[in-house]
């Protein structure tokens, strides 16, 4: 029987990984669709969706200031860009602005702070098990070519990223730490959060502009209708996958974020 404390570890780690695995589902979901804009569709989206998410998730999972100060920059490059463009809609070119201002704001941060490699360690062990994750997808599509819905896609997918991200996570970083550089940690990890911030204000910004051309704006209605079946599809395979994984002894209430 679960004791008192034991019980209350299991609740949280619920909550947590429900919440973040409802992120990531959600930004994943997005992302798949989003790709269909650029051509990139079937294996190469299922590949690019998983590793994009994971790396996103991660770090605002694990390195949360670092990631906080990305999302910032993010937000202010992206405004100042549409005010300084004329309410240009250009995806390439808000997301190239926010990721250049989130590097220059992770470089403030990482000097003021004397930051280490901790947050590119943690964004990349995400990214290798959202590559993980995203060949293990492909490999099933495979096996069953069969169409399945969003919200198993975004289960399996958050689920497989979570269990692999917190099986390798302690081995994965110390191994990281010992050669990234320490100076270039936050800058990398801020612009790629700023540049997910960025491109998710053109998303919101092109459902209401005019200088969207119609198939775009087709493309965008269809994001934000497969979102909430994302969002709720990762909520379950994070609360799942962080259940089992804490019924299994690993203590994920002991993760302490950057």
């Amino acid at each position: 029987m679960l004791s008192r404390e034991r019980l209350a570890a299991v609740v949280l780690t619920i909550f947590v990984w429900g919440l973040a695995g409802a992120v990531f589902g959600a930004l994943f979901v997005a992302l798949f669709h989003l790709l269909a804009l650029v051509g990139v569709t079937g294996w190469k989206a299922l590949m690019v969706g998983a590793t994009v998410s994971a790396v996103t998730t991660v770090a605002f999972y694990s390195t949360m200031i670092v990631a906080m100060v990305g999302a910032t920059a993010g937000v202010l490059a992206s405004i100042g860009y549409l005010i300084l463009s004329g309410q240009s809609l250009d995806l390439t070119g808000i997301a190239s602005a926010a990721a250049a201002f989130g590097f220059l704001a992770g470089g403030f941060f990482a000097w003021v702070a004397s930051g280490n490699a901790r947050p590119l360690a943690e964004t990349l062990t995400g990214l290798l098990a959202g590559l993980a994750a995203g060949a293990l997808l492909v490999l099933a599509q495979t096996i069953y070519p069969h169409p399945v819905s969003t919200f198993a896609m975004a289960a399996g997918v958050v689920a497989l990223v979570g269990s692999l991200f917190q099986l390798n996570e302690h081995w994965m970083v110390q191994t990281f730490t010992r050669w990234l550089p320490a100076g270039l940690a936050a800058p990398i990890v801020a612009s790629l959060i700023a540049a997910v911030v960025g491109a998710s204000i053109w998303l919101m910004s092109g459902t209401s502009a005019a200088a969207v051309d119609l198939a775009t704006r087709q493309t965008i209605d269809q994001v934000f209708a497969a979102v909430p079946e994302g969002f709720l599809g990762g909520m379950l395979g994070g609360a799942v996958a962080g259940l089992v994984l804490e019924l299994l002894g690993f203590r994920l209430e002991q993760h302490e974020p950057l």
